[in-house]
């Protein structure tokens, strides 16, 4: 991957967790609202596991995932947009169970 593509990847991860994914969670009532949530439950898919026990939690997560890992974060939050709640509560629920944490009842927001 070229410098610039890798640069558009990030600017884009960066948009879309921080501004297009709770935007739609606001607007349809999402099970998650937060950016930092977002982040989360797509870190830990790019990594296959809690993205803290892989990344070094002192830098930037993201940029420390390689291009192909980036590249299905991405590509995941895309997914997102499209199908919604439905995909984000599986990749919750997925998210939650590496932490050791049960998944959210249906009522639950956070």
């Amino acid at each position: 991957m070229t410098v610039s593509g890798r640069t558009e990847l990030e600017a884009r991860y960066r948009t879309l967790v921080r501004r297009l994914l709770p935007a739609a969670a606001r607007e349809q009532g999402w099970v998650l609202r937060d950016d930092h949530c977002f982040g989360r439950v797509l870190l830990d898919d790019a990594v296959g596991g809690c993205w803290y026990d892989v990344l070094d939690r002192r830098r930037t997560a993201f940029i420390q995932l390689d291009d192909a890992q980036l590249a299905g974060a991405v590509a995941l939050a895309e997914r997102l947009l499209e199908e919604g709640d439905p995909l984000l509560r599986e990749l919750d629920a997925r998210s939650l169970a590496w932490r050791g944490k049960p998944p959210k009842r249906p009522a639950d927001r956070s």
